[in-house]
C-alpha cells in the first residue's frame, strides 16, 4: 500500500530563525533518543537474565552496551533522514538538527560509526548471532522503517515495530548462542511477540492527539489515512491480541504466579484505558481525550511488564 498525504507546511514555521550549527555534547546525546533508549536496554536486558544458561559478567555488560549504543545509532540515524519532517512538526521541531544546533552530515556519521562499531564489538566480545540480530534490528528500522514504511503506508509501525520488538532477543541470543538460540527459540518469540503486539495501540494512540502533525508533513499515519473510527478498531483488535500475549510467559514456564498476578493488573488498566478511547468522542482532543492519557499508560504498562517478568525470575516463584 503506498497512501500519501500532501504536506501543508504553515509559513510561520518556515520562518523561524535558524542559530548556526555548533558542538554540544548535550545534543549529541539527544540523537540518541535517550527515552526510548532506556526501554529498549531494559527489555534487552530481561531477555538476557530470562534466557537459559549462563553469560559472564563482562561478556552481559558488553551486549547490554552495544544494545544500547545501536538502539541509539539508529535514533540518530533515524534524526538525520526525518530532518525534513522534523522541522514542521511540534513534538520534534526542537530536536537538534532541525533547531539548526547540528550540522546534518556530523549526525549521520555519528550514527553510522555507532552502529558499526555496536556490531563489531557484539560480534568479538559476545558471539555472532547476537552480533547478526543487532545489525539486521539497526538495517531494519533504518531501511525499511524510516527509509521505505514510514512515509508510504498506514500500515509503518505495524511492520516498522519488528525492529523496536528485537531488543530482548538480542539479549536473549547474547545468552545461548548459536546453537541454543536454534534449539529453543520460543522464550525469545514470546517476549517479542509480547513488544510487536504492544507497539500499534501505543503509537497510534500518539498518532491520534498529534494527528495534525503527521497531517502537515504528509506521514500517512492510520488516523490521518482511515480516521479515528477506523484506527480505534485496529487499536482494540491490537489489544485483544496483546492481553492473551503477556501470559505466554507463564504457558511456556518461563514465569510464575509473580508475574501473572503482575500482568493481570496491568491488563485491566490497558483495557479500561482502551475503553475509554473507544468510546470517546473527543478522541484526538490532546488535553481533555483519552489518548494522551493512553499513549503514557502504555509506556508503564509495558516497562511494567518487563520489570514483573526480572521479578519473578529473581525471586524463583513457581507458578505450581
Amino acid at each position: 500500500m503506498s497512501d500519501t498525504v500532501a504536506p501543508n507546511i504553515s509559513a510561520s514555521n518556515k520562518a523561524a530563525p535558524r542559530p548556526e550549527p555548533q558542538f554540544r555534547l548535550a545534543d549529541y546525546a539527544l540523537l540518541l533518543k535517550p527515552r526510548v533508549m532506556s526501554l529498549v536496554v531494559f527489555t534487552a536486558m530481561v531477555g538476557l537474565v530470562m534466557a537459559p544458561g549462563a553469560i559472564g559478567t563482562w561478556e552481559a555488560f558488553v551486549a547490554i552496551l552495544c544494545i544500547s549504543i545501536g538502539a541509539g545509532a539508529s535514533g540518530a540515524i533515524n534524526m538525520w533522514y526525518d530532518r525534513d519532517i522534523d522541522l514542521h512538526m511540534q513534538r520534534t521541531m526542537n530536536r537538534p538538527i532541525p533547531a539548526g544546533r547540528m550540522d546534518p552530515r556530523n549526525a549521520l556519521i555519528f550514527g553510522s560509526v555507532l552502529a558499526l562499531a555496536s556490531v563489531i564489538a557484539m560480534g568479538v566480545w559476545v558471539n555472532l548471532i547476537s552480533a547478526a540480530l543487532l545489525a539486521f534490528t539497526i538495517l531494519y528500522y533504518v531501511f525499511i522503517y524510516t527509509v521505505w514504511l514510514k512515509r508510504r503506508t498506514p500500515q509503518n509501525i505495524v511492520i516498522g515495530g519488528a525492529s523496536g520488538a528485537l531488543p530482548p532477543v538480542i539479549g536473549w541470543a547474547a545468552v545461548t548462542g548459536n546453537a541454543g538460540f536454534l534449539a529453543d527459540p520460543w522464550g525469545a518469540i514470546a517476549l517479542f511477540m509480547i513488544i510487536f503486539l504492544w507497539t500499534p495501540p501505543h503509537t497510534w494512540a500518539l498518532a491520534l492527539f498529534r494527528r495534525q502533525d503527521y497531517m502537515n508533513v504528509g506521514v500517512p499515519m492510520l488516523p490521518v489515512v482511515v480516521g479515528e473510527h477506523r484506527t480505534k478498531i485496529q487499536m482494540a483488535v491490537y489489544t485483544a491480541l496483546l492481553v492473551p500475549a503477556t501470559f505466554a510467559p507463564v504457558a511456556l514456564g518461563l514465569s510464575g504466579w509473580l508475574y501473572a498476578l503482575a500482568v493481570a493488573g496491568l491488563n485491566i488498566g490497558l483495557v479500561m484505558h482502551m475503553g475509554r478511547v473507544w468510546r470517546a468522542e473527543n478522541v484526538a482532543d490532546a488535553k481533555q481525550g483519552p489518548c494522551r492519557p493512553m499513549f503514557f499508560y502504555t509506556i508503564l504498562y509495558l516497562f511494567g511488564i518487563f520489570l514483573a517478568l526480572l521479578a519473578d525470575r529473581t525471586l524463583f516463584v513457581p507458578f505450581f
